[in-house]
């Protein structure tokens, strides 16, 4: 009686003048991609996803190479403060009519003239130090990279763009660019202080210069991803004429998403978020440098992005059940009870081991409550101005930065650096205090 051949053994035949083999043994089932498996297999993503972390990487580099620059030539860091800090107020004021022109005539038609011009800017500031030129020229040149487009911004619209209908899918893109956000923060000050280190002093701003424009070149170039231009607005467009009224209805104007219900209330949070993340880095700064150890202090800081970037992609593999209207003040509340962690450390312990592990759990609370935040101002922006109010977005935390920066500085100034860490705690108390007072508007708002 013929027996049923074991598993895992072969079977072998001759067929005419062929050897023939069959195996018997299980066959290994392939195991379906998970959320960012299935996310990057859709056709172009790779490609303008690694062209705009390209693009993305610089937006680190360049205020650290600035400072350098001008410190190490000059001599001055409160010039180089301050020229760093026309930059940034430039950025306001600017980034959001960039943003806005994006939305309106498409990426690729408007973000590549407006990174030259930055690029420009950038090469200017570096030749004005070169040459000992006047320090207004300084001032001038650092606020024409004020052009710069906000790539991350354009990546998050693209996504929109590609995944529209799929929140699922949406969310875990959104958390692969707020981790893709931590990573080059992270990054790009090492690489900076590394080439103006190794190297020469305007090395940093030079090398950014290259990788901002090619990644945005490559980045505009991949236009099948490009989500379609909205056109001129009612408030930019010339009147119809006659006959067109008679035939044809005028579309109604996408408001500006400064008047979309519930967006200012976000934006206020994104604001006192910056105030976090400014005021974390300067304190920890002085605190190391406190203790002795001020060459660590970037690495402390490394382990602190290191943990929001994990958290982050971790948060975008995770399925919700519920909107993310209803997890949002859980977020702010996680995040604002860890942030009391690096004070104690900071307070109790004095060692910079322990302050480490306490930003790093801090750190990895940041992620979702950013990931939430922006999903939330997506959801909020008109259609058609989705750049514009990312921009926004991404505008009021630099403000916030600022801000932090300077609350922190003044208190490790005036107080000690352990009293420092009392800045982030309060804002985030500020943040968990204004989800508080407004949420329920805000949630209940398109």
């Amino acid at each position: 009686m013929p027996q049923q051949p074991a598993r895992g053994t072969r079977l072998f035949t001759v067929t005419a003048d062929t050897l023939v083999a069959v195996d018997f043994g299980p066959r290994a089932k392939r195991r379906p991609p998970g959320p960012y498996g299935r996310l990057f297999a859709r056709p172009g993503t790779r490609a303008f996803t690694l062209a705009n972390l390209l693009a993305r990487l610089p937006m680190g580099m360049f205020s650290v190479s600035a400072v350098v620059m001008i410190a190490g030539t000059r001599g001055s860091y409160a010039l180089a403060g301050a020229v760093t800090a026309t930059g940034l107020a430039a950025t306001a004021l600017v980034a959001p009519w960039t943003a806005r022109l994006v939305d309106r005539y498409g990426q690729a038609r408007v973000a590549v003239p407006a990174t030259l011009v930055a690029a420009l800017g950038s090469l200017a500031l570096l030749l004005c130090v070169r040459y000992d030129a006047p320090a207004w020229t300084l001032f001038a040149a650092y606020a024409a990279t004020a052009t710069t487009p906000n790539t991350g911004g354009m990546s998050r619209a693209r996504w929109a763009h590609l995944l529209d209908g799929d929140p699922d899918a949406l969310h875990t893109a959104n958390s692969f660019e707020q981790a893709a956000d931590e990573l080059c923060f992270m990054l790009g000050p090492v690489l900076a202080a590394f080439l103006c280190g190794a190297f020469f002093p305007e090395a940093g701003t030079l090398v950014g210069v290259v990788l901002l424009v090619t990644g945005v070149l490559a980045f505009a170039a991949q236009r099948s991803t490009e989500p379609p231009p909205s056109g001129r607005t009612a408030a930019g467009a010339p009147a119809p004429s006659p006959s067109d009224r008679t035939t044809t209805a005028t579309p109604a104007p996408s408001p500006s998403p400064l008047r979309s219900p519930g967006m200012p209330p976000l934006l206020a949070v994104c604001l006192a978020l910056g105030a976090v993340f400014g005021s974390m880095e300067v304190v920890t700064i002085a605190f190391a440098e406190a203790q002795g150890h001020r060459t660590a202090a970037g690495v402390v800081l490394a382990l602190q992005a290191g943990g929001s970037c994990a958290a982050g992609l971790l948060y975008g593999r995770v399925r919700f059940a519920g909107p993310a209207e209803d997890r949002y003040p859980w977020c702010v509340a996680a995040m604002t009870a860890l942030l009391i962690l690096p004070l104690l450390a900071a307070s109790l312990t004095g060692s910079l081991l322990l302050l480490s592990a306490a930003l790093l759990a801090a750190g990895m609370a940041t992620a979702p409550t950013m990931i939430t935040n922006m999903t939330l101002v997506q959801r909020r922006t008109p259609d058609g101005r989705l750049n514009e109010g990312m921009t926004l977005a991404v505008t009021a935390l630099l403000g916030g930065i600022a801000c932090g920066s300077a609350a922190g500085g003044w208190v490790v100034e005036h107080l000690t650096p352990t009293a420092g860490y009392g800045v982030p705690v309060t804002a985030a108390a500020a943040v968990a205090l204004l989800v508080a007072l407004v949420w329920p508007g805000v949630r209940t708002a398109p």
